[in-house]
């Protein structure tokens, strides 16, 4: 990759929505989108059968009555994701808000490198791959918790998901070196405390996806079914890391009217955070520029009303 791979570029489209993420904007055509669509009857399983991960994963912060000295009133991510409706962190900042340390980050790039085919798609393609799992975050209590569920199938519905929706699709677990790991707890955590900000939740249910995105075969679709929402309440889209690549321009619009901003995500552990009610969102497709290009993320998504099933 040459020296443009180094920053994050973005174009604002159409009438600019508040706030700003990072990078210069260009007016262009607006992009417009769809009429949104109204969300599945939700279901709230029962936790009874969820292990516990353990109580070193406690999610690091202080008791209830100092909670406000741990995670103010406004961060940049909620100040953003207020105004407008998703917000865009460059990794620095990513670490600031959360308190992670990127170092400790890097040390799960390796594991895109073992990622299981995905064999559910149904455009025909076989340049996906992805592990899954699923988290149920506690905030009631006076340290939160953070519980890893059994093995369960993702499961979308087709208002959703026109490609993939109504078929429930199982994969393999994420690495627990990497859902072990302090940071993924002080990861997982803080975006939950701080959407807890803005919407007020006793628990998150957190499905967590960890894609590959390969141009083996020339194209490879981050998003396959489109622009879309995703049935949940926040959505966090990380970049891990891409090489050999063009393409993959992420689009974000109003999910009512035609504003909206694009841009490339480029810096792995730069990160696009979603409110999913207020906006859709896809990513373009990837060509190959050179040899083994790949785009790797890892997708975070928020519930409160149960992890969606049939």
């Amino acid at each position: 990759p040459g020296r443009a791979e180094k920053t994050n570029r973005a174009q604002r489209v159409g009438p600019r929505v508040g706030g700003g993420p990072i990078g210069s904007f260009r007016a262009s055509t607006p992009l417009r989108s769809g009429s949104p669509q109204s969300p599945a009857t939700p279901h709230t399983p029962a936790t009874s059968n969820y292990k516990q991960l353990p109580k070193s994963v406690h999610c690091p912060r202080r008791p209830r009555e100092s909670q406000s000295a741990t995670v103010p009133p406004d961060t940049e991510l909620t100040t953003q994701l207020r105004s407008q409706g998703y917000a865009l962190l460059d990794p620095q900042k990513l670490a600031t808000e959360l308190g992670v340390q990127l170092t400790d980050l890097d040390r799960w790039r390796a594991k895109w490198e073992r990622l299981p085919e995905d064999t559910y798609l149904r455009d025909g393609g076989r340049y996906r791959a992805r592990r899954h799992s699923c988290f149920i975050q506690t905030l009631t209590t006076a340290k939160d918790q953070l519980a890893i569920t059994p093995q369960r199938a993702h499961w979308q519905p087709t208002a959703y998901n026109a490609l993939h929706g109504g078929l429930e699709r199982s994969f393999e677990p994420i690495d627990p070196e990497i859902t072990a790991a302090p940071a993924w707890t002080r990861l997982l955590c803080g975006l939950g405390e701080r959407f807890a900000k803005l919407t007020p939740s006793e628990r998150w249910y957190i499905e967590a996806h960890q894609f590959r995105i390969d141009t083996a075969a020339g194209i490879g679709r981050p998003t396959p079914e489109g622009a879309h929402r995703d049935g949940v309440d926040y959505v966090a889209v990380i970049l891990a890391g891409r090489r050999a690549v063009k393409g993959g321009e992420t689009r974000v619009f109003q999910a009512v009217g035609n504003a909206g901003v694009r841009f490339t995500m480029l810096e792995p552990w730069t990160t696009l955070v979603l409110d999913d009610a207020k906006v859709i969102h896809e990513t373009t497709p990837i060509q190959p520029d050179g040899e083994l290009g790949v785009r790797d993320t890892l997708v975070l998504t928020y519930r409160r009303q149960g992890f969606q099933q049939p």
